[in-house]
């Protein structure tokens, strides 16, 4: 979910920073008070284009940033610092047009930024339409539907097997073709890597980096030890020695001095023995000649062996040793290993190939219910001339299955269906958004569109459907409908404020002032007030 969203300086919004619950929210203003430019906030984060005009009115850019409930994706990961635990994303317009996006205040690639906001937020408009013609998303939202996500995380995994396995054999057919100079090769490889435990190349250089700072070492070290208790003179021991003799003949006199005494006794022994355990250490120190130089020599080797045999880390390269040793277990056991791996292989791929298979049958259980499903609330939404399908294709096993799926709409009868991201205008799309995360739940939907054109019976239908969304996923609508606004968990007002320049402001609403708000949008107290005064005549 969308948890904050910080806007400065974009067009008429100075700044605004906003909190955002979980369930429905909405944003109200009067037409033209600046509600488009809270989203095209949330679309610049998206990757939507940017431009110079965009940078309100003396101000040297614009700044957005906003924090997700979201996993950051593959490339992004890389950046996430250590014990991070949501998304935090950002997008910098600069005065001359330039642009910059950012992940956790690092710089980072616009369409990376844009990849992982999208996987966490769908908006409507432009940002819909892509992500409904996108196959991945339409799967995913048939299998949420499904409950197939248990099914679908075996497969991954089952996935993964497979591509290893096919690897390996792959690996091991090339191999057989130069037998004798693989076995030389697996040979050396094993023993280049004699004798190399898990963790020791970390261990080297923690070594070596304490080698090499020695003299630090040792300078610290006796410097600390004579400050406690030198070899001539008076050093923090022996003065807390001396403060203890002073306070020891008074303790009769001022029994409260018997603590202070105590614990001058207690630290000039810790200082002593703190002294001795410094001389101690020192005395260890440059006690192993010649050991820097074995460092230097094992990181050598391990470094050699890195690149001699292609691995990028020191674990790889254990890795491969140990396959390496399997392989000639193997090989001086008798066993094929080509033939080995090549079971492997079929028993990986009967594997991904059955829960393809039960990954298809659900599918194919769930399609037609999710078709009706959405079929009915785009009914209620004022879309009921149209008929919908989530229409199943055949497709060669992957870590998704053997199943692609396509959403399509038929708008009027007799027309065929077509893909529903070519055929539905910006305000269909929004409601058929709408329609598939109130059946199949969601993350944040973010409409911008979808209340245009409608009223009465249709508008309390789409009000209606937005709470029910808003039990599985977040919501943020910005709407011009009391009926959408009053059934919000957290509502939030657009105003423009005159002055020079003219700036917009974004408040959150307490309950008086969300009442104040409701009653606008209504019509005003003096509209209500003429319907109440024909009502009761």
């Amino acid at each position: 979910m969308l948890r904050r969203l910080r806007i400065e300086n974009l067009v008429l919004i100075r700044e605004a920073d906003l909190d955002f619950a979980p369930g429905l929210n909405a944003v109200t203003g009067e037409t033209g008070a600046g509600k488009t430019i809270f989203a095209q906030s949330i679309g610049l984060l998206l990757g939507g284009r940017a431009d110079a005009a965009m940078v309100g009115p003396a101000a040297d850019e614009t700044y957005v940033e906003a924090e997700l409930d979201a996993e950051p994706g593959e490339t992004l990961a890389e950046l996430r610092p250590a014990g991070e635990d949501s998304l935090l994303v950002a997008r910098r317009i600069f005065g001359d047009g330039r642009t910059r996006a950012y992940a956790w205040g690092r710089a980072a690639a616009r369409e990376d930024v844009a990849a992982a906001a999208e996987g966490a937020i769908a908006m409507s408009g432009q940002f819909q339409q892509r992500r409904l013609a996108r196959p991945a998303f339409q799967l995913d939202v048939l299998d949420a539907f499904a409950g197939a996500g248990g099914v679908r995380g075996e497969l991954r995994a089952a996935w993964r097997e497979l591509t290893a396995a096919r690897r390996r054999h792959e690996e091991l057919l090339q191999g057989a073709a130069r037998a004798a100079e693989r076995l030389d090769e697996l040979g050396a490889l094993v023993e280049a890597t004699e004798g190399l435990e898990p963790g020791a190349e970390e261990q080297l250089r923690t070594q070596r980096e304490r080698l090499l700072r020695l003299e630090d070492l040792v300078a610290g070290t006796a410097a600390a030890a004579e400050a406690l208790a030198p070899e001539d003179g008076d050093g923090a021991a022996a003065l807390a020695a001396r403060a203890e003799r002073a306070v020891a003949p008074l303790e009769s006199l001022a029994p409260e001095l018997a603590r202070a005494g105590d614990e001058l006794r207690d630290t000039e022994l810790r200082l002593r023995e703190t002294a001795s355990e410094l001389r101690s250490f020192l005395a260890t120190l440059g006690a192993e000649p010649g050991r820097l130089e074995e460092i230097e020599a094992s990181l050598q080797r391990i470094a050699d062996a890195r690149r001699r045999f292609g691995a990028q880390t020191y674990d790889e390269l254990l890795a491969r040793a140990q396959e390496a040793n399997a392989e000639l277990e193997a090989l001086h056991a008798g066993v094929d290993p080509v033939q080995a791996a090549e079971q492997a292989v079929t028993a990986t791929d009967a594997r991904v190939r059955e829960l393809a298979q039960h990954l298809h049958e659900r599918r194919a259980e769930a399609a037609p219910r999710f078709a009706e499903a959405v079929a009915a609330e785009l009914d209620g939404l004022g879309l009921g001339d149209g008929e919908f399908e989530a229409r199943l294709t055949g497709r060669e096993p992957g870590q998704t299955g053997a199943d692609g799926v396509e959403f399509l709409i038929r708008p009027n009868p007799g027309l065929p269906f077509s893909p529903v991201a070519q055929t539905a205008s910006g305000g269909e799309l929004s409601r058929i958004a709408l329609a598939i995360a109130v059946v199949a739940g969601g993350d944040t939907l973010v409409f911008d569109e979808l209340d245009a054109g409608i009223g009465g019976e249709t508008a309390n239908a789409v009000a209606k459907a937005l709470a029910r969304a808003a039990e599985t996923a977040q919501v943020i609508t910005i709407t011009h409908l009391p009926q959408i606004a009053s059934r919000a968990d957290r509502h939030f007002r657009v105003d423009k404020i005159p002055g020079d320049p003219t700036h917009t402001r974004i408040t959150e609403l307490g309950a008086a002032e969300r009442r104040q708000e409701l009653e606008r949008m209504l019509g005003g107290a003096e509209f209500l007030a003429t319907i109440g005064g024909t009502e009761s005549g």
